[in-house]
């Protein structure tokens, strides 16, 4: 006995309703997912371009510094008396004191 598959007769709906599901998963994937993302992206490029001689701060290793010497992509910072060195830019999260510009996500606590 041959195995016959039968075709579905065309409906007369919407073709372009077909994609209605996948355009609601690219909305909601942008709202959720990457306007978030562009926003805390935009704040701490923001908090990076305001860095300023004489601030102090705090790294992503949790070393508390004093910026001595701004770059383009670096940072010179005095740690202790007599003791500095050269950090990324990136490494920076926050000001002493405060907390940092952008929590961290994923935290438990």
């Amino acid at each position: 006995m041959p195995f016959v598959l039968a075709m579905a007769a065309p409906q007369g709906g919407n073709p372009l309703l077909g994609l209605l599901p996948a355009v609601l998963i690219l909305a909601i994937f942008y709202f959720v997912l990457l306007l978030p993302m562009r926003r805390r992206q935009k704040k701490v490029q923001a908090f990076l371009a305001g860095l300023k001689v004489g601030d102090q701060v705090v790294t992503s290793g949790g070393i508390y510094a004093t910026i001595t010497r701004l770059g383009d992509v670096s940072l010179q910072v005095q740690v202790a008396e007599r003791v500095r060195f050269d950090i990324s830019r990136n490494a920076v999260v926050g000001y002493q004191g405060q907390d940092p510009v952008v929590p961290e996500t994923g935290s438990n606590a």
